[in-house]
């Protein structure tokens, strides 16, 4: 009796782990939270790029606005996919970057990584402003300045999630996220130098 009684009880629990594995993300989870802000995140570097593209004449540069559009571009696809996949809205009440607090790191410019409502390495709406009215080599180190913060954003949201959640798939894409914009930010921070310009405060630091 006492055998059948743990064969049971092992029985359920190996049912319980590979439902708990296995189970849709929550509405408030680490996962949920990453897709929707990045998907915000995303949306914006893809606007800053579009810009930096149609406004340069300098070929590597167009070409790093391209790729940022196209890789952006498809990454938002996949969180909404996600997101849709899981049975939930696209949109939350909940604030920016809720699943994120107290994990992040302290941030400039009104972009701190880890308080709920903030987005770290977001321009304002008075710097994308700048950023269209710029011409030539000012709109372009411009670009590159804004886009090395907000990279180091999207490096931030990856790392956390990392952090917080071991879903295969998401992950996966955190990792990819860190490891990509970190190189685009090396080859960014090139770029200004070769404009004779530096970055922006770092908001790592």
């Amino acid at each position: 009796m006492l055998g059948v009684l743990l064969g049971c009880l092992a029985v359920a629990a190996i049912v319980w782990l590979i439902i708990g594995r296995t189970a849709e993300p929550s509405d408030a989870s680490p996962e949920a939270g990453f897709a929707r802000d990045m998907a915000v995140h995303h949306s914006q570097a893809v606007e800053m790029a579009f810009i930096a593209r149609d406004g340069s004449t300098d070929d590597k540069l167009r070409l790093l606005a391209y790729d940022i559009i196209v890789t952006q571009t498809a990454q938002r696809g996949i969180f909404m996919g996600w997101l849709q996949q899981w049975g939930l809205d696209q949109a939350s009440e909940r604030p920016a970057m809720a699943w994120m607090a107290g994990h992040g790191h302290g941030g400039t410019t009104g972009t701190t990584a880890g308080t709920p409502g903030r987005m770290p390495g977001m321009a304002t709406e008075e710097e994308l402003t700048r950023l269209r009215q710029a011409t030539g080599k000012d709109q372009e180190i411009l670009f590159l300045q804004l886009m090395i913060r907000h990279h180091e954003g999207g490096v931030m949201m990856g790392e956390a999630l990392l952090k917080l959640s071991d879903r295969d798939e998401v992950a996966t894409m955190a990792q990819h996220i860190v490891d990509g914009q970190s190189g685009e930010i090396k080859l960014m921070t090139d770029m200004l130098r070769q404009r004779g310009a530096q970055p922006l405060p770092s908001i790592r630091e």
